[in-house]
């Protein structure tokens, strides 16, 4: 039969023609695919075994589908047990691919041998649910990883007459007038866009009528986001449910609670069966709720992907297990909508920054067209990184005491550097530049209270960093170099590696002369000190101060002088901001004033220098000597 069916949702309800004929009988089907193949008929047949639901389901798509036409074939398919098809199903699954290979073919062979250039390949695996099972599916769908080239697809149903209605539902494109755009989430408080999609965030799944929502419009694409299992997606009180009363239960099998005559863990009134909801495309971003039919946690008669295949979706993208998809793949998917592209295609690009397979699978054989946009860069930018390490050693070890006037301005940056390198800001905020420039501003901010306190107090909490950090780290050997001093003789640079997350890498210079010349953090400034190696009581000396390898921008350099020679001197100024340009070096200059009555002695001076929170230093050895006489 040919049913008419009234429009769904809102408005006046109209009668459309279904593009769908409903047969029972085996023989009569495979005679219909075969005159609908031959062009002689204009909708396609469906085989339903005498299964009400999947008539219901049928009358339901009439609202949703308009044009008939055989779908683009995929390069390769398999048929799973095609034995145990009808033949009027196997006919009807013929056009799908190009060429038909085996079951023995399957294996992930059949995804990474190299394509041609520009060549997009495709395979479609079709077969009874029973048949996918995680040791043959699981190693194609892990090859498809960073494979942009390659589309795989399902299609499947609990039984053979799932699996024609499935089938059947590829040959129908949905009407131009079902336009609308549905993000249903109950985890994602605050997510925003433009009115092209109707949202409901967390806040908005609360408050708003889902059901009558999910079941009075009709949906060309419809994703649902909540905590789950395969039987079900929570979405605040509501429940996206896959039980199908019409299918029998095995009881050797787990089911959830409403099998046992307890109701539903949520309420009843609440419930929202997945195969009533009319949407053309259903994308399901929970965890677990597609999966391989031997890792299931439920008896298929709960099965959301399958009550899906039973309903009118055509297309529909499911997680085949965990997965930790957020903001970044909920905006992904908006934006692939919009432009009609892939949504399985969008999801996996997004999630594979912290995902190690890929998460998402697609149902049908899909009519995107559209290209998505590049999913947004989820990789924070290294001067965050750096800073975070810096800023964990600095508050999280013993080196700065609860008292030090430093630990309330370092914990405040902490924070908010901590929210910006989580994967959720790095999706939302895409003005990057702004978000470094802001952090910048802050870095130097406390870059210059840093180096104030050396100013107060050259023996501050911080100079001690190195021998801290060094007392909680070991040499590495393989950095050990051969280096010469400022005084010209032999010298060895070394890196010691942290052994705690507590304390950083540091990189050090001994001299057989001179001692402990420098210190810095890897990746920080570099200093060296030019000036006369002695001078005598009562005079001037200028010391140069070179800074290398420093980020451009801005350095704070400052010099003092030995702790048991200090009171005999004067440096001035007491601090320099140095311009740093794009080859990372730059220069300043002090003037070292000695008193009349400073003892003679072998002293030291020391050049430091603050960027990004790391503290440099280089000390010089120099000598006074005595005045002499005029």
């Amino acid at each position: 039969m040919e049913p008419e069916s009234p429009t769904a949702g809102a408005g006046t309800a109209t009668v459309v023609r279904s593009p769908f004929t409903v047969l029972d009988d085996p023989t009569a089907y495979a005679a219909a695919v075969d005159a609908f193949l031959t062009s002689s008929s204009a909708t396609v047949p469906v085989w339903t075994a005498g299964r009400a639901d999947l008539v219901a389901s049928v009358d339901r798509a009439a609202s949703l589908y308009g044009d008939v036409s055989r779908p683009v074939a995929r390069t390769h398919g398999v048929v799973l047990k095609p034995e145990g098809l009808p033949a009027g199903l196997r006919a009807l699954l013929a056009p799908l691919a190009g060429t038909w290979l085996d079951e023995t073919a399957i294996s992930p062979d059949l995804i990474t041998s190299p394509s041609a250039p520009g060549e997009i390949r495709s395979v479609l695996i079709a077969g009874l649910y029973e048949h996918f099972t995680a040791d043959l599916i699981w190693p194609l769908v892990r090859a498809t990883a960073h494979r942009p080239d390659i589309r795989l697809t399902f299609l499947t149903g609990r039984d053979a007459a799932s699996l024609a209605w499935f089938t059947a539902k590829q040959y129908v494109h949905t009407a131009p007038d079902v336009r609308e755009l549905g993000l249903y989430t109950a985890v994602d408080r605050g997510l925003t866009r433009n009115g092209a999609i109707r949202l409901r965030d967390e806040r908005g799944v609360e408050r708003a009528d889902v059901m009558s929502e999910l079941l009075g419009t009709r949906w060309r694409r419809l994703f649902l986001q909540g905590h789950g299992r395969d039987d079900s997606i929570n979405l605040a009180e509501f429940t996206i449910c896959g039980r199908n009363d019409a299918v029998e239960r095995d009881p050797a099998l787990v089911a959830p609670i409403c099998a046992f005559g307890s109701g539903c863990y949520k309420p009843d009134d609440k419930v929202i069966q997945l195969r009533e909801v009319p949407a053309a495309e259903i994308v399901m971003s929970s965890c677990n709720n597609s999966p391989f039919a031997d890792a299931a946690a439920y008896d298929p008669k709960f099965q959301l992907t399958l009550s899906a295949i039973d309903g009118v979706a055509k297309d529909i993208v499911g997680a085949i297990t965990v997965h930790d998809s957020g903001r970044a793949e909920n905006l992904a998917w908006a934006e692939a909508a919009l432009a009609h592209a892939s949504s399985v295609t969008a999801l996996n690009s997004s999630i594979r920054a912290t995902e190690p397979f890929p998460a998402y699978v697609h149902f049908g054989i899909g009519d995107d067209a559209g290209v998505a946009p590049e999913p947004p860069v989820v990789t924070p930018e290294p001067l965050l990184l750096t800073t975070a390490a810096r800023l964990n050693a600095y508050l999280s070890g013993g080196l700065l005491s609860a008292a030090n006037p430093l630990r309330p301005r370092l914990g405040k940056l902490a924070a908010k550097v901590e929210n910006q390198v989580s994967k959720r800001d790095l999706a939302v905020n895409q003005d990057r530049a702004r978000t470094v420039r802001s952090l910048m501003d802050d870095l130097q901010s406390l870059d210059m209270a840093i180096a104030t306190q050396f100013v107060k107090d050259p023996d501050n909490e911080l100079s001690n960093c190195f021998a801290h950090f060094g007392d909680r780290s070991s040499i590495d050997f393989s950095t050990l170099t051969h280096v010469r001093c400022q005084c010209g003789r032999p010298a060895e640079r070394y890196v010691r590696r942290a052994l705690v997350p507590t304390a950083l890498d540091t990189e050090g210079v001994i001299c057989t002369r001179c001692g402990d010349v420098a210190f810095r953090l890897p990746g920080s400034p570099s200093l060296m000190i030019h000036t006369e190696e002695q001078a005598e009581q009562g005079s001037s000396v200028a010391v140069r101060v070179v800074v290398g390898d420093a980020r451009p921008g801005t350095v704070r350099v400052g010099l003092f002088f030995a702790s048991y020679g200090r009171a005999g001197c004067t440096i001035t100024p007491e601090l320099r901001k140095v311009r740093i340009g794009a080859t990372g070096a730059g220069e300043t200059e002090f003037t070292l004033a000695l008193a009349e009555e400073i003892p003679p002695h072998n002293y030291y001076m020391t050049a430091y220098a603050v960027q990004d929170l790391a503290v440099t230093i280089a000390r010089r050895n120099f000598g006074i000597m005595p005045a002499i006489a005029s």
